[in-house]
């Protein structure tokens, strides 16, 4: 048997787990944190000798190429890039693999100092996927498995004084990846850093660090060699490097994450140092009581996401810096937790979250989803007393690297594995290791290892429902997944039911960021591929682009309403005053500044500051606002800014804000007709002059067909309803059985046809004519359809006021895609303004992070690029909008909530499949939307709440439509 496909061997030759730390040989060079401080410490990163064989009895010593360490092999042009989100890639017969394994050689020369003669000598390798061999000097001295865990060897024995040669031979197939099934691009190889430590001949192996918020400091230490004699004295430091005098410590949380420096000194004898670690340490408690989850006492809410290790050019090679630009968009966008889905995170992750002030929810590399397309998950590793070393061990490196951690607030026993006794094994070798912290598991839902209830996806209702029963801390381990435009109705989950009750722990949006790989077309351009565009076969397609931010971390929208609607404050208007309730956990509002502004037709015309008053967490008080009212109306605009400097923002950075319309005095305004008009009928057109325009209406399709101002086309194509968009990918999952893009297309309203019953034309007064179309609109095949009329109203004036009134009949689909107008412009009018929610995209479940306001945009500006296309763009609650060109020529359109503005028409959208799929009209798509089924979360999770489906009945709608000039 093949130690890769022998689940009960796992491992030989590596080192006993143990804490994240780096040694150093006096306390001045801990105190930093800097490992390459340390002469104890060398970094084996940088080329390796590599070769690529498809089997390991292919692999050769005899390495033809270079390759970086850290590195996925893939990304490099070995083999290629596989996604699949449950399904195994190959045969599914435990423990064996293919014998197609592809299989990398490492090979490097590293030196050894004399300073390092008689020092034992540690191999470290952070993360290495799947399994691999290990040789120094031409002597194999391990052999290890468990992708995303820590691997260490002693080599003292087998290195020497100067040049040392060090072989790895890794096989990307195992019997551990079986165990390794997680939602994720399977990519190969050294992917994490590599490195020597040099300790004494005595040291520390281990420390143990338990810190509650009690302050009484428990520290365990592990010494190996010959400690006769020896000693460890400890040392704590508080932020300025002072030692603390006993006194209450300050305890650290996501929001104020306060770290103190433990220095672990060994003695020898002689009281001579031998050695010094460092660990930053917080003092913090977790503990459950009754049905909530409590933190140093209080009742926190998880405001998550679950996060892979992803990087649109390095694969699962991520480096630091981006882990750092993560958490701090993280904490800008009001974040407070991550769970490491699915699977532990490089080490140095946990110590950015430690002192950035993030929750983690820590999940062992263990996933075996793919065994649910067999019967009653048969085979299943978890489930396999075969396999409980295997899995037991995976926990017990996680926890023994981790556990010092205070940003750790729950152990998770991995993900989508089913249930079975090997669960039971690992979370009873949990608590033995660490009892501190609770245990989270989805799959036990008996909770029969579980101290939390986690569920994913659940539909609000539901996680209402247990919001009123009592029982263990409920939390959604995933909800709202962000796979492109979404994911909608967070308010609803966060107003009715997280916020409402004690019992929710809050959750984690599926998922922080597309995991889409940069590449480029022939002729150059950019785009990001996703499952099945290496030709990798099975694969799950754009599934792997799920996340609130892009490849590239830039922001989507979805990730701006997010931290809209978990902002830590809430204001309601109360009378003349406002109700300001701190939804913190334990912060004082006093690191926050307020000011306001009113803003009249988008411009400030009053504005101040006002003393916040001290509101403690959770609670609310009354404040007034000193601006007077005026006859003007307006808004009122509420900004809550960091009143100082933090690790993750600059003084300023708006934390919450909050808006309230103002009433003014309108009065009704008549509508001057203007100057005369002439209807003349030319066959089967009607054309109507004015003063300074022209208007054609085509009668046999009823439609117009032409409008002219001061000599400039103004149209290309004339409004027509419209039912369809370009389907998201919301709309086209098929999870809880919505399947929207299916009814839809089923009910072919991407195929509508419009029937021309009646056109008739009459000019009410000199200065107003009148046309009524009576159409037909429907789709082929069934007897479904609309009776529509559209009442064109067009003045001397040059306006057009459409108004349109349907009636469904037939068979009708449960919800329509959209409901309203579109029309084609000339390109030239890219400049877009309008009054309403902006600047960004919103819909009727994700406007919440949009501000009423005149805002401006081109057309390009208004398109959101998602990775895989669709529907974007719209702007929702508008008063109106105008299209006009450089020069100001062009259209206003009021009377309709929706618009959106494309250099692509619905169908572009809705047939291409990458951003480098579109090719840019000499037209604008304008879509004049009366409403929009909602966006939801479908494509894994329940769709848009009812309250948010458009349903199909009878609709009355109208737009007015004016020319612009440039006098």
């Amino acid at each position: 048997m093949n130690d890769w496909e022998n689940p009960a061997f796992i491992g030989r030759g590596r080192s006993r787990g143990h804490a994240y730390f780096f040694p150093y040989p006096d306390e001045a060079s801990a105190r930093n944190f800097d490992r390459t401080a340390s002469p104890w410490f060398k970094l084996l990163n940088g080329n390796w000798k590599f070769h690529y064989a498809p089997t390991p009895a292919e692999a050769s010593f005899d390495c033809n190429t270079t390759i970086p360490v850290p590195s996925n092999w893939q990304m490099h042009g070995f083999g290629k890039p596989h996604y699949t989100n449950v399904q195994y890639p190959f045969p599914v017969d435990p423990p064996r693999v293919p014998t197609e394994n592809p299989t990398g050689t490492y090979v490097r020369d590293f030196f050894i100092g004399d300073d390092w003669d008689g020092m034992q000598i540690r191999l470290n390798f952070e993360g290495v996927d799947s399994a691999f061999y290990v040789w120094i000097n031409g002597q194999e001295i391990g052999f290890s498995k468990g992708s995303r865990l820590p691997h260490e060897f002693d080599i003292t024995d087998h290195v020497r004084p100067g040049q040392n040669t060090i072989a790895v031979r890794v096989m990307q197939w195992s019997d551990g990846t079986y165990l390794e099934d997680q939602d994720m691009w399977w990519l190969s190889g050294i992917f994490r850093d590599v490195y020597l430590l040099a300790h004494p001949a005595t040291h520390i192996a281990d420390i143990h660090v338990h810190a509650p918020a009690t302050g009484k400091l428990k520290i365990t230490t592990t010494l190996a060699g010959n400690t006769t004699g020896y000693k460890v004295t400890t040392k704590l430091l508080d932020h300025t490097g002072r030692v603390v005098k006993p006194q209450p410590p300050r305890l650290w949380s996501a929001e104020d994450p306060y770290l103190y420096t433990l220095l672990v000194t060994l003695k020898d004898a002689a009281g001579k140092v031998v050695e010094v670690i460092p660990q930053r340490v917080g003092f913090r408690t977790i503990e459950i009581h009754g049905d909530r989850f409590l933190v140093n006492g209080v009742a926190i809410k998880i405001k998550g996401v679950n996060r892979h290790e992803s990087h649109p050019d390095l694969g699962r090679a991520v480096p630091v810096e981006a882990m750092i630009k993560d958490l701090v968009l993280m904490k800008q966008h009001n974040i407070n937790a991550v769970r490491t889905s699915h699977y532990p995170n490089d080490p140095r992750f946990y110590d950015l979250c430690d002192y950035y002030g993030l929750y983690v929810i820590d999940e062992c590399d263990l996933e075996t989803h793919g065994f649910c397309h067999l019967k009653d998950w048969a085979g299943n590793p978890t489930e396999d007393p075969r396999w409980e070393a295997a899995c037991v061990d995976r926990m017990e490196r996680m926890i023994h690297r981790d556990r010092n951690h205070a940003c750790i607030i729950l152990w998770s026993l991995g993900n989508e594995a089913h249930f079975g006794c090997n669960h039971l094994a690992m979370a009873a070798r949990a608590r033995a290791l660490d009892a501190s912290r609770p245990i989270h598991y989805e799959g036990d839902q008996e909770l029969k290892t579980a101290d939390v209830f986690s569920q994913m996806y659940t539909h609000l209702d539901k996680v209402i429902e247990f919001g009123k029963q009592t029982g263990k801390p409920f939390i959604l381990c995933e909800y709202a997944h962000a796979m492109g435009n979404g994911p909608g109705g967070l308010l609803e989950y966060w107003e009715e039911a997280i916020c409402k009750y004690d019992r929710l722990m809050g959750g984690c949006i599926w998922e922080w960021c597309d995991h889409g790989l940069r590449q480029h077309t022939a002729d150059g351009r950019e785009y990001f591929a996703y499952g099945g565009d290496f030709g990798d076969v099975p694969n799950d397609g754009n599934f792997v682009c799920d996340g609130l931010v892009f490849p590239d971390r830039q922001p989507s929208p979805g990730l701006t309403e997010y931290k809209k609607i978990i902002e830590p404050v809430k204001v309601e208007k109360v009378g003349d005053q406002y109700r300001l309730t701190n939804r913190y956990d334990f912060s004082n509002l006093d690191n926050l500044h307020l000011s306001w502004n009113v803003t009249v037709a988008g411009t400030i015309t009053k504005s101040g500051t006002t003393k916040l008053p001290a509101i403690p967490a959770r609670k609310s008080k009354l404040i007034s606002i000193p601006f007077e009212k005026t006859a003007s109306g307006g808004y009122l605009n509420l900004n809550f800014t960091l009143a100082s400097d933090t690790p993750w923002a600059t003084r300023g950075h708006e934390v919450a804000w909050a808006q309230f319309e103002l009433p003014s005095r309108r009065s009704d305004i008549p509508v001057a007709t203007g100057p005369a008009l002439t209807l003349t009928v030319s066959g089967n057109a009607l054309d109507i002059t004015g003063q300074n325009f022209a208007i054609t209406f085509d009668k046999i399709r009823a439609v117009l067909t032409g409008w002219q101002h001061e000599g400039v086309a103004l149209l290309q194509t004339g409004p027509r309803l419209n039912l369809w968009r370009a389907t998201t990918d919301n709309d086209r999952a098929s999870w809880g059985g919505q399947q929207y893009a299916k009814q839809w297309r089923d009910a072919k309203l991407d195929l509508l046809q419009h029937r021309t019953d009646s056109v008739t034309a009459e000019q009410l007064d000199a200065g107003t004519v009148r046309i009524i179309a009576k159409t037909r609109v429907a789709p082929p095949v069934t007897e479904m359809g609309f009776a529509c009329e559209s009442i064109y109203t067009i003045t001397g004036a040059g306006q057009i006021h459409l108004e349109v009134h349907g009636i469904p009949h037939g068979p009708l689909p449960a919800t329509l895609p959209r409901l309203g107008l579109q029309f084609t412009m000339p390109v030239a009018f890219d400049q877009v303004q309008w009054f309403g929610r902006g600047p960004g995209e919103a819909y009727r479940d994700t406007k919440q992070a949009q501000r009423f306001g005149l805002w401006r945009a081109t057309v390009d500006e208004l398109f959101t690029n998602y990775i895989f296309p669709q529907e974007n763009g719209n702007r929702t609650d508008v008063s109106w909008v105008r299209l006009a060109d450089l020069s100001g020529r062009g259209i206003s359109c009021a009377g309709l909530p929706n618009f959106s503005a494309h250099r692509y028409t619905t169908l572009d959208l809705e047939a291409a499949r990458h951003t480098t799929d579109l090719v840019k009209h000499d037209f604008i798509t304008v879509s004049l939307d009366h409403g929009h089924n909602g966006i939801g979360s479908g494509s894994c999770g329940p769709g848009p709440i009812e309250r948010y489906q458009l349903k199909p009945a009878e609709f009355r709608f109208a737009v007015e439509m004016r020319p612009l000039t440039t006098g």
